[in-house]
């Protein structure tokens, strides 16, 4: 009863409140409540939010050129007079999205896994059927609509107003903001083949991106399994390999309809304009070299156990035994206060005995706590912390050597050390006879997964190699 009588109660406030517009697409009529200049309005204040967040790649005339190829294929949009602004972000993620009002940008993580101008103009061309069909403002009416009518509803009928009506409310909230996901991604596929198309490039481009991410995310399933975690999605609507998806087959094939007689690829030219490009992490976030982690900007290095997995991302940092059964995260925290003592008792909690020793010239304070162990270094002001935890207190006890050697590792870089602070690049190499991937990968600084990174990169994941004379991609 709750949820009929809330159904109709919001469903009338929402149509209500609704406004009508024709989509620029389909040419029929969206439930939307925000007009144009509203969307613009919209995106260009997330923008500001997004480079908050986000820094600009500092690559000027890769800016341009990705910028020209959005372009021309917004020109070639159901929406072409929109003022449209592609940017590339200085962001390992493998990830382009879009916003309302023209707004496209695209990571660097994307582009390194890209091999023609085709195929990056698929991923720019899916983003622009995003904001073609509205999607993002028509997703945003639905939140909006939904909260309005919940609430107005809670006011005139107060008798809803319990958990009951709020469990229901949430659920209608759910089912009303459901189906903006694989028949958006769908129609986004399908509008940017068209495209595509329009502008002269093959629309099967489309496919072999969306192949691209599926390997992204069988290859990180592989990774997680490593470090103990759940795996990505990078697409998120495709269960099996997209060269074997019906649906997706038909929309993309829609588009060849519209004929392109010699399809532009232009690998030799997007190549030419991603080599050099900084591979995996900033050094801003520091860098990984032979499981010895080294900040600039912090000024410190630490060196984790060999043959453990390490994962720096710019929220943790944190490595990984063989078996998974044991973890060191190291953490700092800008502002500690109390004695280095009293901050390690404060993590560990009271009862634990609370060790000092120096290292590095610092006082650090260390405890442990039946399998969890934990280091606390003072330095300039910060508290640099060194968990360590496994899943049991017999695997402490085999592991904590390792562990405390990791605590003791700490310290100043050196000026050596702080020369080896540079990112990893992608460089551009040709082929021999005899090459192989797994030579290539030979000393890479990938570390134990470099083999799998080079073919993903190359498009030629999991079992290609390199044909000789071929100019591939390699990372140093």
């Amino acid at each position: 009863m709750y949820k009929s009588l809330l159904l109709l109660c919001v469903a009338g406030f929402a149509l209500s409140f609704s406004g009508c517009a024709q989509n620029p697409v389909s040419g029929g009529q969206d439930f939307v409540m925000m007009s144009e200049s509203q969307e613009i309005a919209t995106g260009r204040s997330a923008d500001a939010e997004v480079r908050k967040q986000y820094k600009v790649y500092d690559n000027p005339a890769l800016q341009k050129y990705v910028n020209d190829v959005g372009q021309n294929i917004a020109s070639h949009s159901h929406r072409p007079n929109l003022n449209y602004h592609f940017t590339v972000l200085d962001s390992p993620e493998i990830n382009a999205f879009a916003l309302p009002g023209g707004y496209v940008y695209i990571t660097r993580g994307i582009l390194a896994y890209l091999n023609s101008e085709a195929e990056m103009a698929a991923v720019l061309g899916h983003e622009i059927g995003h904001v073609t069909a509205r999607h993002g403002v028509k997703q945003q009416s639905a939140a909006q609509a939904a909260n309005i009518g919940i609430s107005i509803a809670a006011i005139l009928v107060p008798q809803l107003n319990n958990q009951a009506f709020h469990d229901a409310s949430n659920t209608l909230s759910g089912a009303l903001l459901s189906g903006y996901g694989r028949d958006h991604e769908l129609e986004a596929d399908r509008l940017g083949a068209q495209y595509l198309a329009r502008t002269g490039y093959d629309p099967q481009a489309m496919i072999r991106v969306i192949g691209v991410l599926k390997n992204q995310e069988l290859f990180d399933a592989e990774v997680a399994k490593q470090e103990g975690r759940e795996p990505r999605h990078y697409h998120g609507t495709f269960a099996t390999h997209p060269d074997n998806d019906t649906r997706l087959q038909q929309v993309v094939g829609e588009a060849k309809n519209l004929t392109v007689a010699s399809p532009i690829e232009n690998r030799s030219e997007f190549i030419k304009q991603t080599a050099g490009l900084v591979f995996n992490d900033s050094v801003d976030e520091g860098v990984v070299r032979s499981n010895q982690f080294m900040h600039r900007d912090l000024g410190i290095a630490l060196t984790f156990p060999p043959q453990w997995s390490v994962k720096n991302s710019p929220s943790q940092l944190i490595a990984l035994s063989p078996q998974q059964d044991a973890s060191i995260e190291f953490k700092v925290d800008g502002k500690p206060s109390g004695s280095v003592v009293e901050y390690a008792r404060r993590l560990l909690g009271n009862g634990v005995t609370i060790n000092t020793e120096e290292i590095d010239k610092h006082t650090a304070a260390i405890g442990a706590k039946n399998n969890v162990e934990a280091a606390v270094i003072y330095n300039k002001g910060k508290a640099f912390l060194i968990l360590c935890a496994t899943k049991t207190p017999q695997i402490m006890a085999t592991q904590r050597e390792a562990m405390q050697t990791t605590m003791r590792s700490f310290h100043a870089l050196t000026e050596d050390e702080r020369k080896q602070i540079k990112p990893l690049n992608i460089r551009l190499v040709t082929t021999q006879a005899g090459d192989t991937y797994a030579k290539l990968a030979q000393n890479s600084p990938l570390g134990k997964n470099a083999e799998k990174y080079l073919r993903l990169i190359n498009e030629q994941y999991p079992q290609g190699e390199p044909v000789t004379g071929q100019t591939i991609k390699i990372v140093n």
